[in-house]
Parts: structure tokens; C-alpha cells; sequence
């Protein structure tokens, strides 16, 4: 379901209640002014409480090939998810979202992930975090898992913070193989209310680079 774009101004703390209510914004490609609000009739979730991590990746994770970061580069993330790739020459983040994005990351409420190879931002993903629900918003790699090790370092986060809902937006074979499940609109929104019931903490700084615990949860996932 297509929702026609919200009266202008669209400011951040609308697009808070937008999200709130279980819509999520989307452009026909990156030149489209327009933004078009989608409610889908399935939403795809990443379970945190079930979320997998290959035996493969967990050695990668263990390597630790990438400087992780978080809250780094936040425009630089979302500039490298919106820019074209031979595997896909479209994207759906176009200026008005980057604009808004932006704005939501100096509230507090959108955050990075990134990994760097020799100082170089090689992946990365980001979203929006209210309550206890996260929106993944989206991802990239230009190094084999770099967005994988992102992904697999929010969702520790994640668990630690106390949040209780990873939205995915959509269900793809990619998100499948972590433990993504699709639900119904009704199941989503009844989970996304109780999400933003919880008061869970985003943390900041560092990604945990000397902290044990943090460091083993990542390869401790199911």
C-alpha cells in the first residue's frame, strides 16, 4: 500500500510520527522529487533474539578484517547506500530523504554503521532507532561482508541496547539467511507498538572494540 507524500513542510519530527505509525518513505528512484509512503501488506523483521550468523562469517567476524565505527560518516553511509552500482542503477534515496535523514541523525535519532579497510569506508548500513524498534533503512559493500560484519555489529548493539524490533522494510533471501521472517501488517503493528512502549539506548562512541563481552557476543549468535 502507496500513500500520496504529506502536506510540505516535511519536517523530522513529522516523519518520527510517520515512522511511528508504521509507514516508511521511498522514492521512485534518486532524481524523483516526490516520496511516496508505503504501509506494506507484509513486513519483513529480523528477529534479534534469533538471528544467525554463518560459520564462514563468524571466522570473518573473529578476523576482524574491517575498523568498525559507528556514527562516524553518517552522510557519507548514506550517500554510498544511494549511489548507483552496476548490481543496482537505481536506488529510492533520493535528496528529500538524505535531507531529513540527515537532520533526524543531529536529533539523536538515526544512526551509522561502518567499516573501514586501510581508512577507507569499504560498507556500512543505517536506520532509524524509536523506542525499542530500529528501521534499517539500508546497506552497502564494496569489500566481501563488509555489510554483513555491519549488520552483524548492530544487531549486538541491538540485543545490548534492549531494543526489540529490527524492521527490514521488506523480506529479501540476503536478510533470510540471518533469520528474517515476513509477518502480516496487523502482527507488524501490534510488535511496533509494544517496541515503542521500551526505552532502549542506542550507545554511542565506540563500537566496543575493547570491550570482551561485546567483542564475544558477536560471535556467540546463533
Amino acid at each position: 500500500m502507496t500513500r500520496d507524500t504529506p502536506p510540505s513542510p516535511l519536517t523530522p519530527e513529522l516523519l518520527l510520527r510517520i515512522y511511528a505509525a508504521g509507514i516508511f518513505p521511498m522514492a521512485e528512484d534518486a532524481d524523483d522529487p516526490t516520496l511516496h509512503w508505503v504501509d506494506p501488506e507484509h513486513r519483513g523483521i529480523l528477529r534479534l533474539e534469533a538471528f544467525h550468523v554463518s560459520r564462514s562469517l563468524q571466522r570473518t567476524l573473529r578476523r576482524a578484517p574491517f575498523d568498525v565505527g559507528v556514527d562516524q560518516a553518517f552522510d557519507a553511509v548514506v550517500a554510498a547506500c544511494a549511489a548507483a552500482r552496476f548490481e543496482r542503477p537505481s536506488t529510492w534515496i533520493n535528496g528529500e530523504i538524505r535531507r531529513l535523514v540527515s537532520e533526524l541523525f543531529h536529533m539523536g535519532h538515526a544512526h551509522s554503521v561502518e567499516c573501514r579497510k586501510d581508512g577507507r569506508l569499504v560498507g556500512g548500513l543505517y536506520g532509524i532507532a524509536l523506542g525499542g524498534a530500529f528501521f534499517g533503512e539500508s546497506m552497502f559493500s564494496l569489500e566481501t561482508d563488509a555489510s554483513k560484519v555491519a549488520l552483524c555489529h548492530l544487531v549486538a548493539r541491538l540485543r545490548r541496547g534492549g531494543f526489540v524490533l529490527l524492521d527490514t522494510q521488506f523480506l529479501t533471501e540476503h536478510l533470510a539467511r540471518f533469520g528474517a521472517v515476513e509477518i502480516g501488517r496487523e502482527e507488524y503493528h501490534a510488535r511496533l507498538s509494544e517496541a515503542l512502549r521500551v526505552d532502549a539506548v542506542f550507545y554511542l562512541g565506540s563500537l566496543g572494540a575493547g570491550d570482551l563481552a561485546f567483542r564475544q557476543s558477536l560471535t556467540q549468535m546463533s
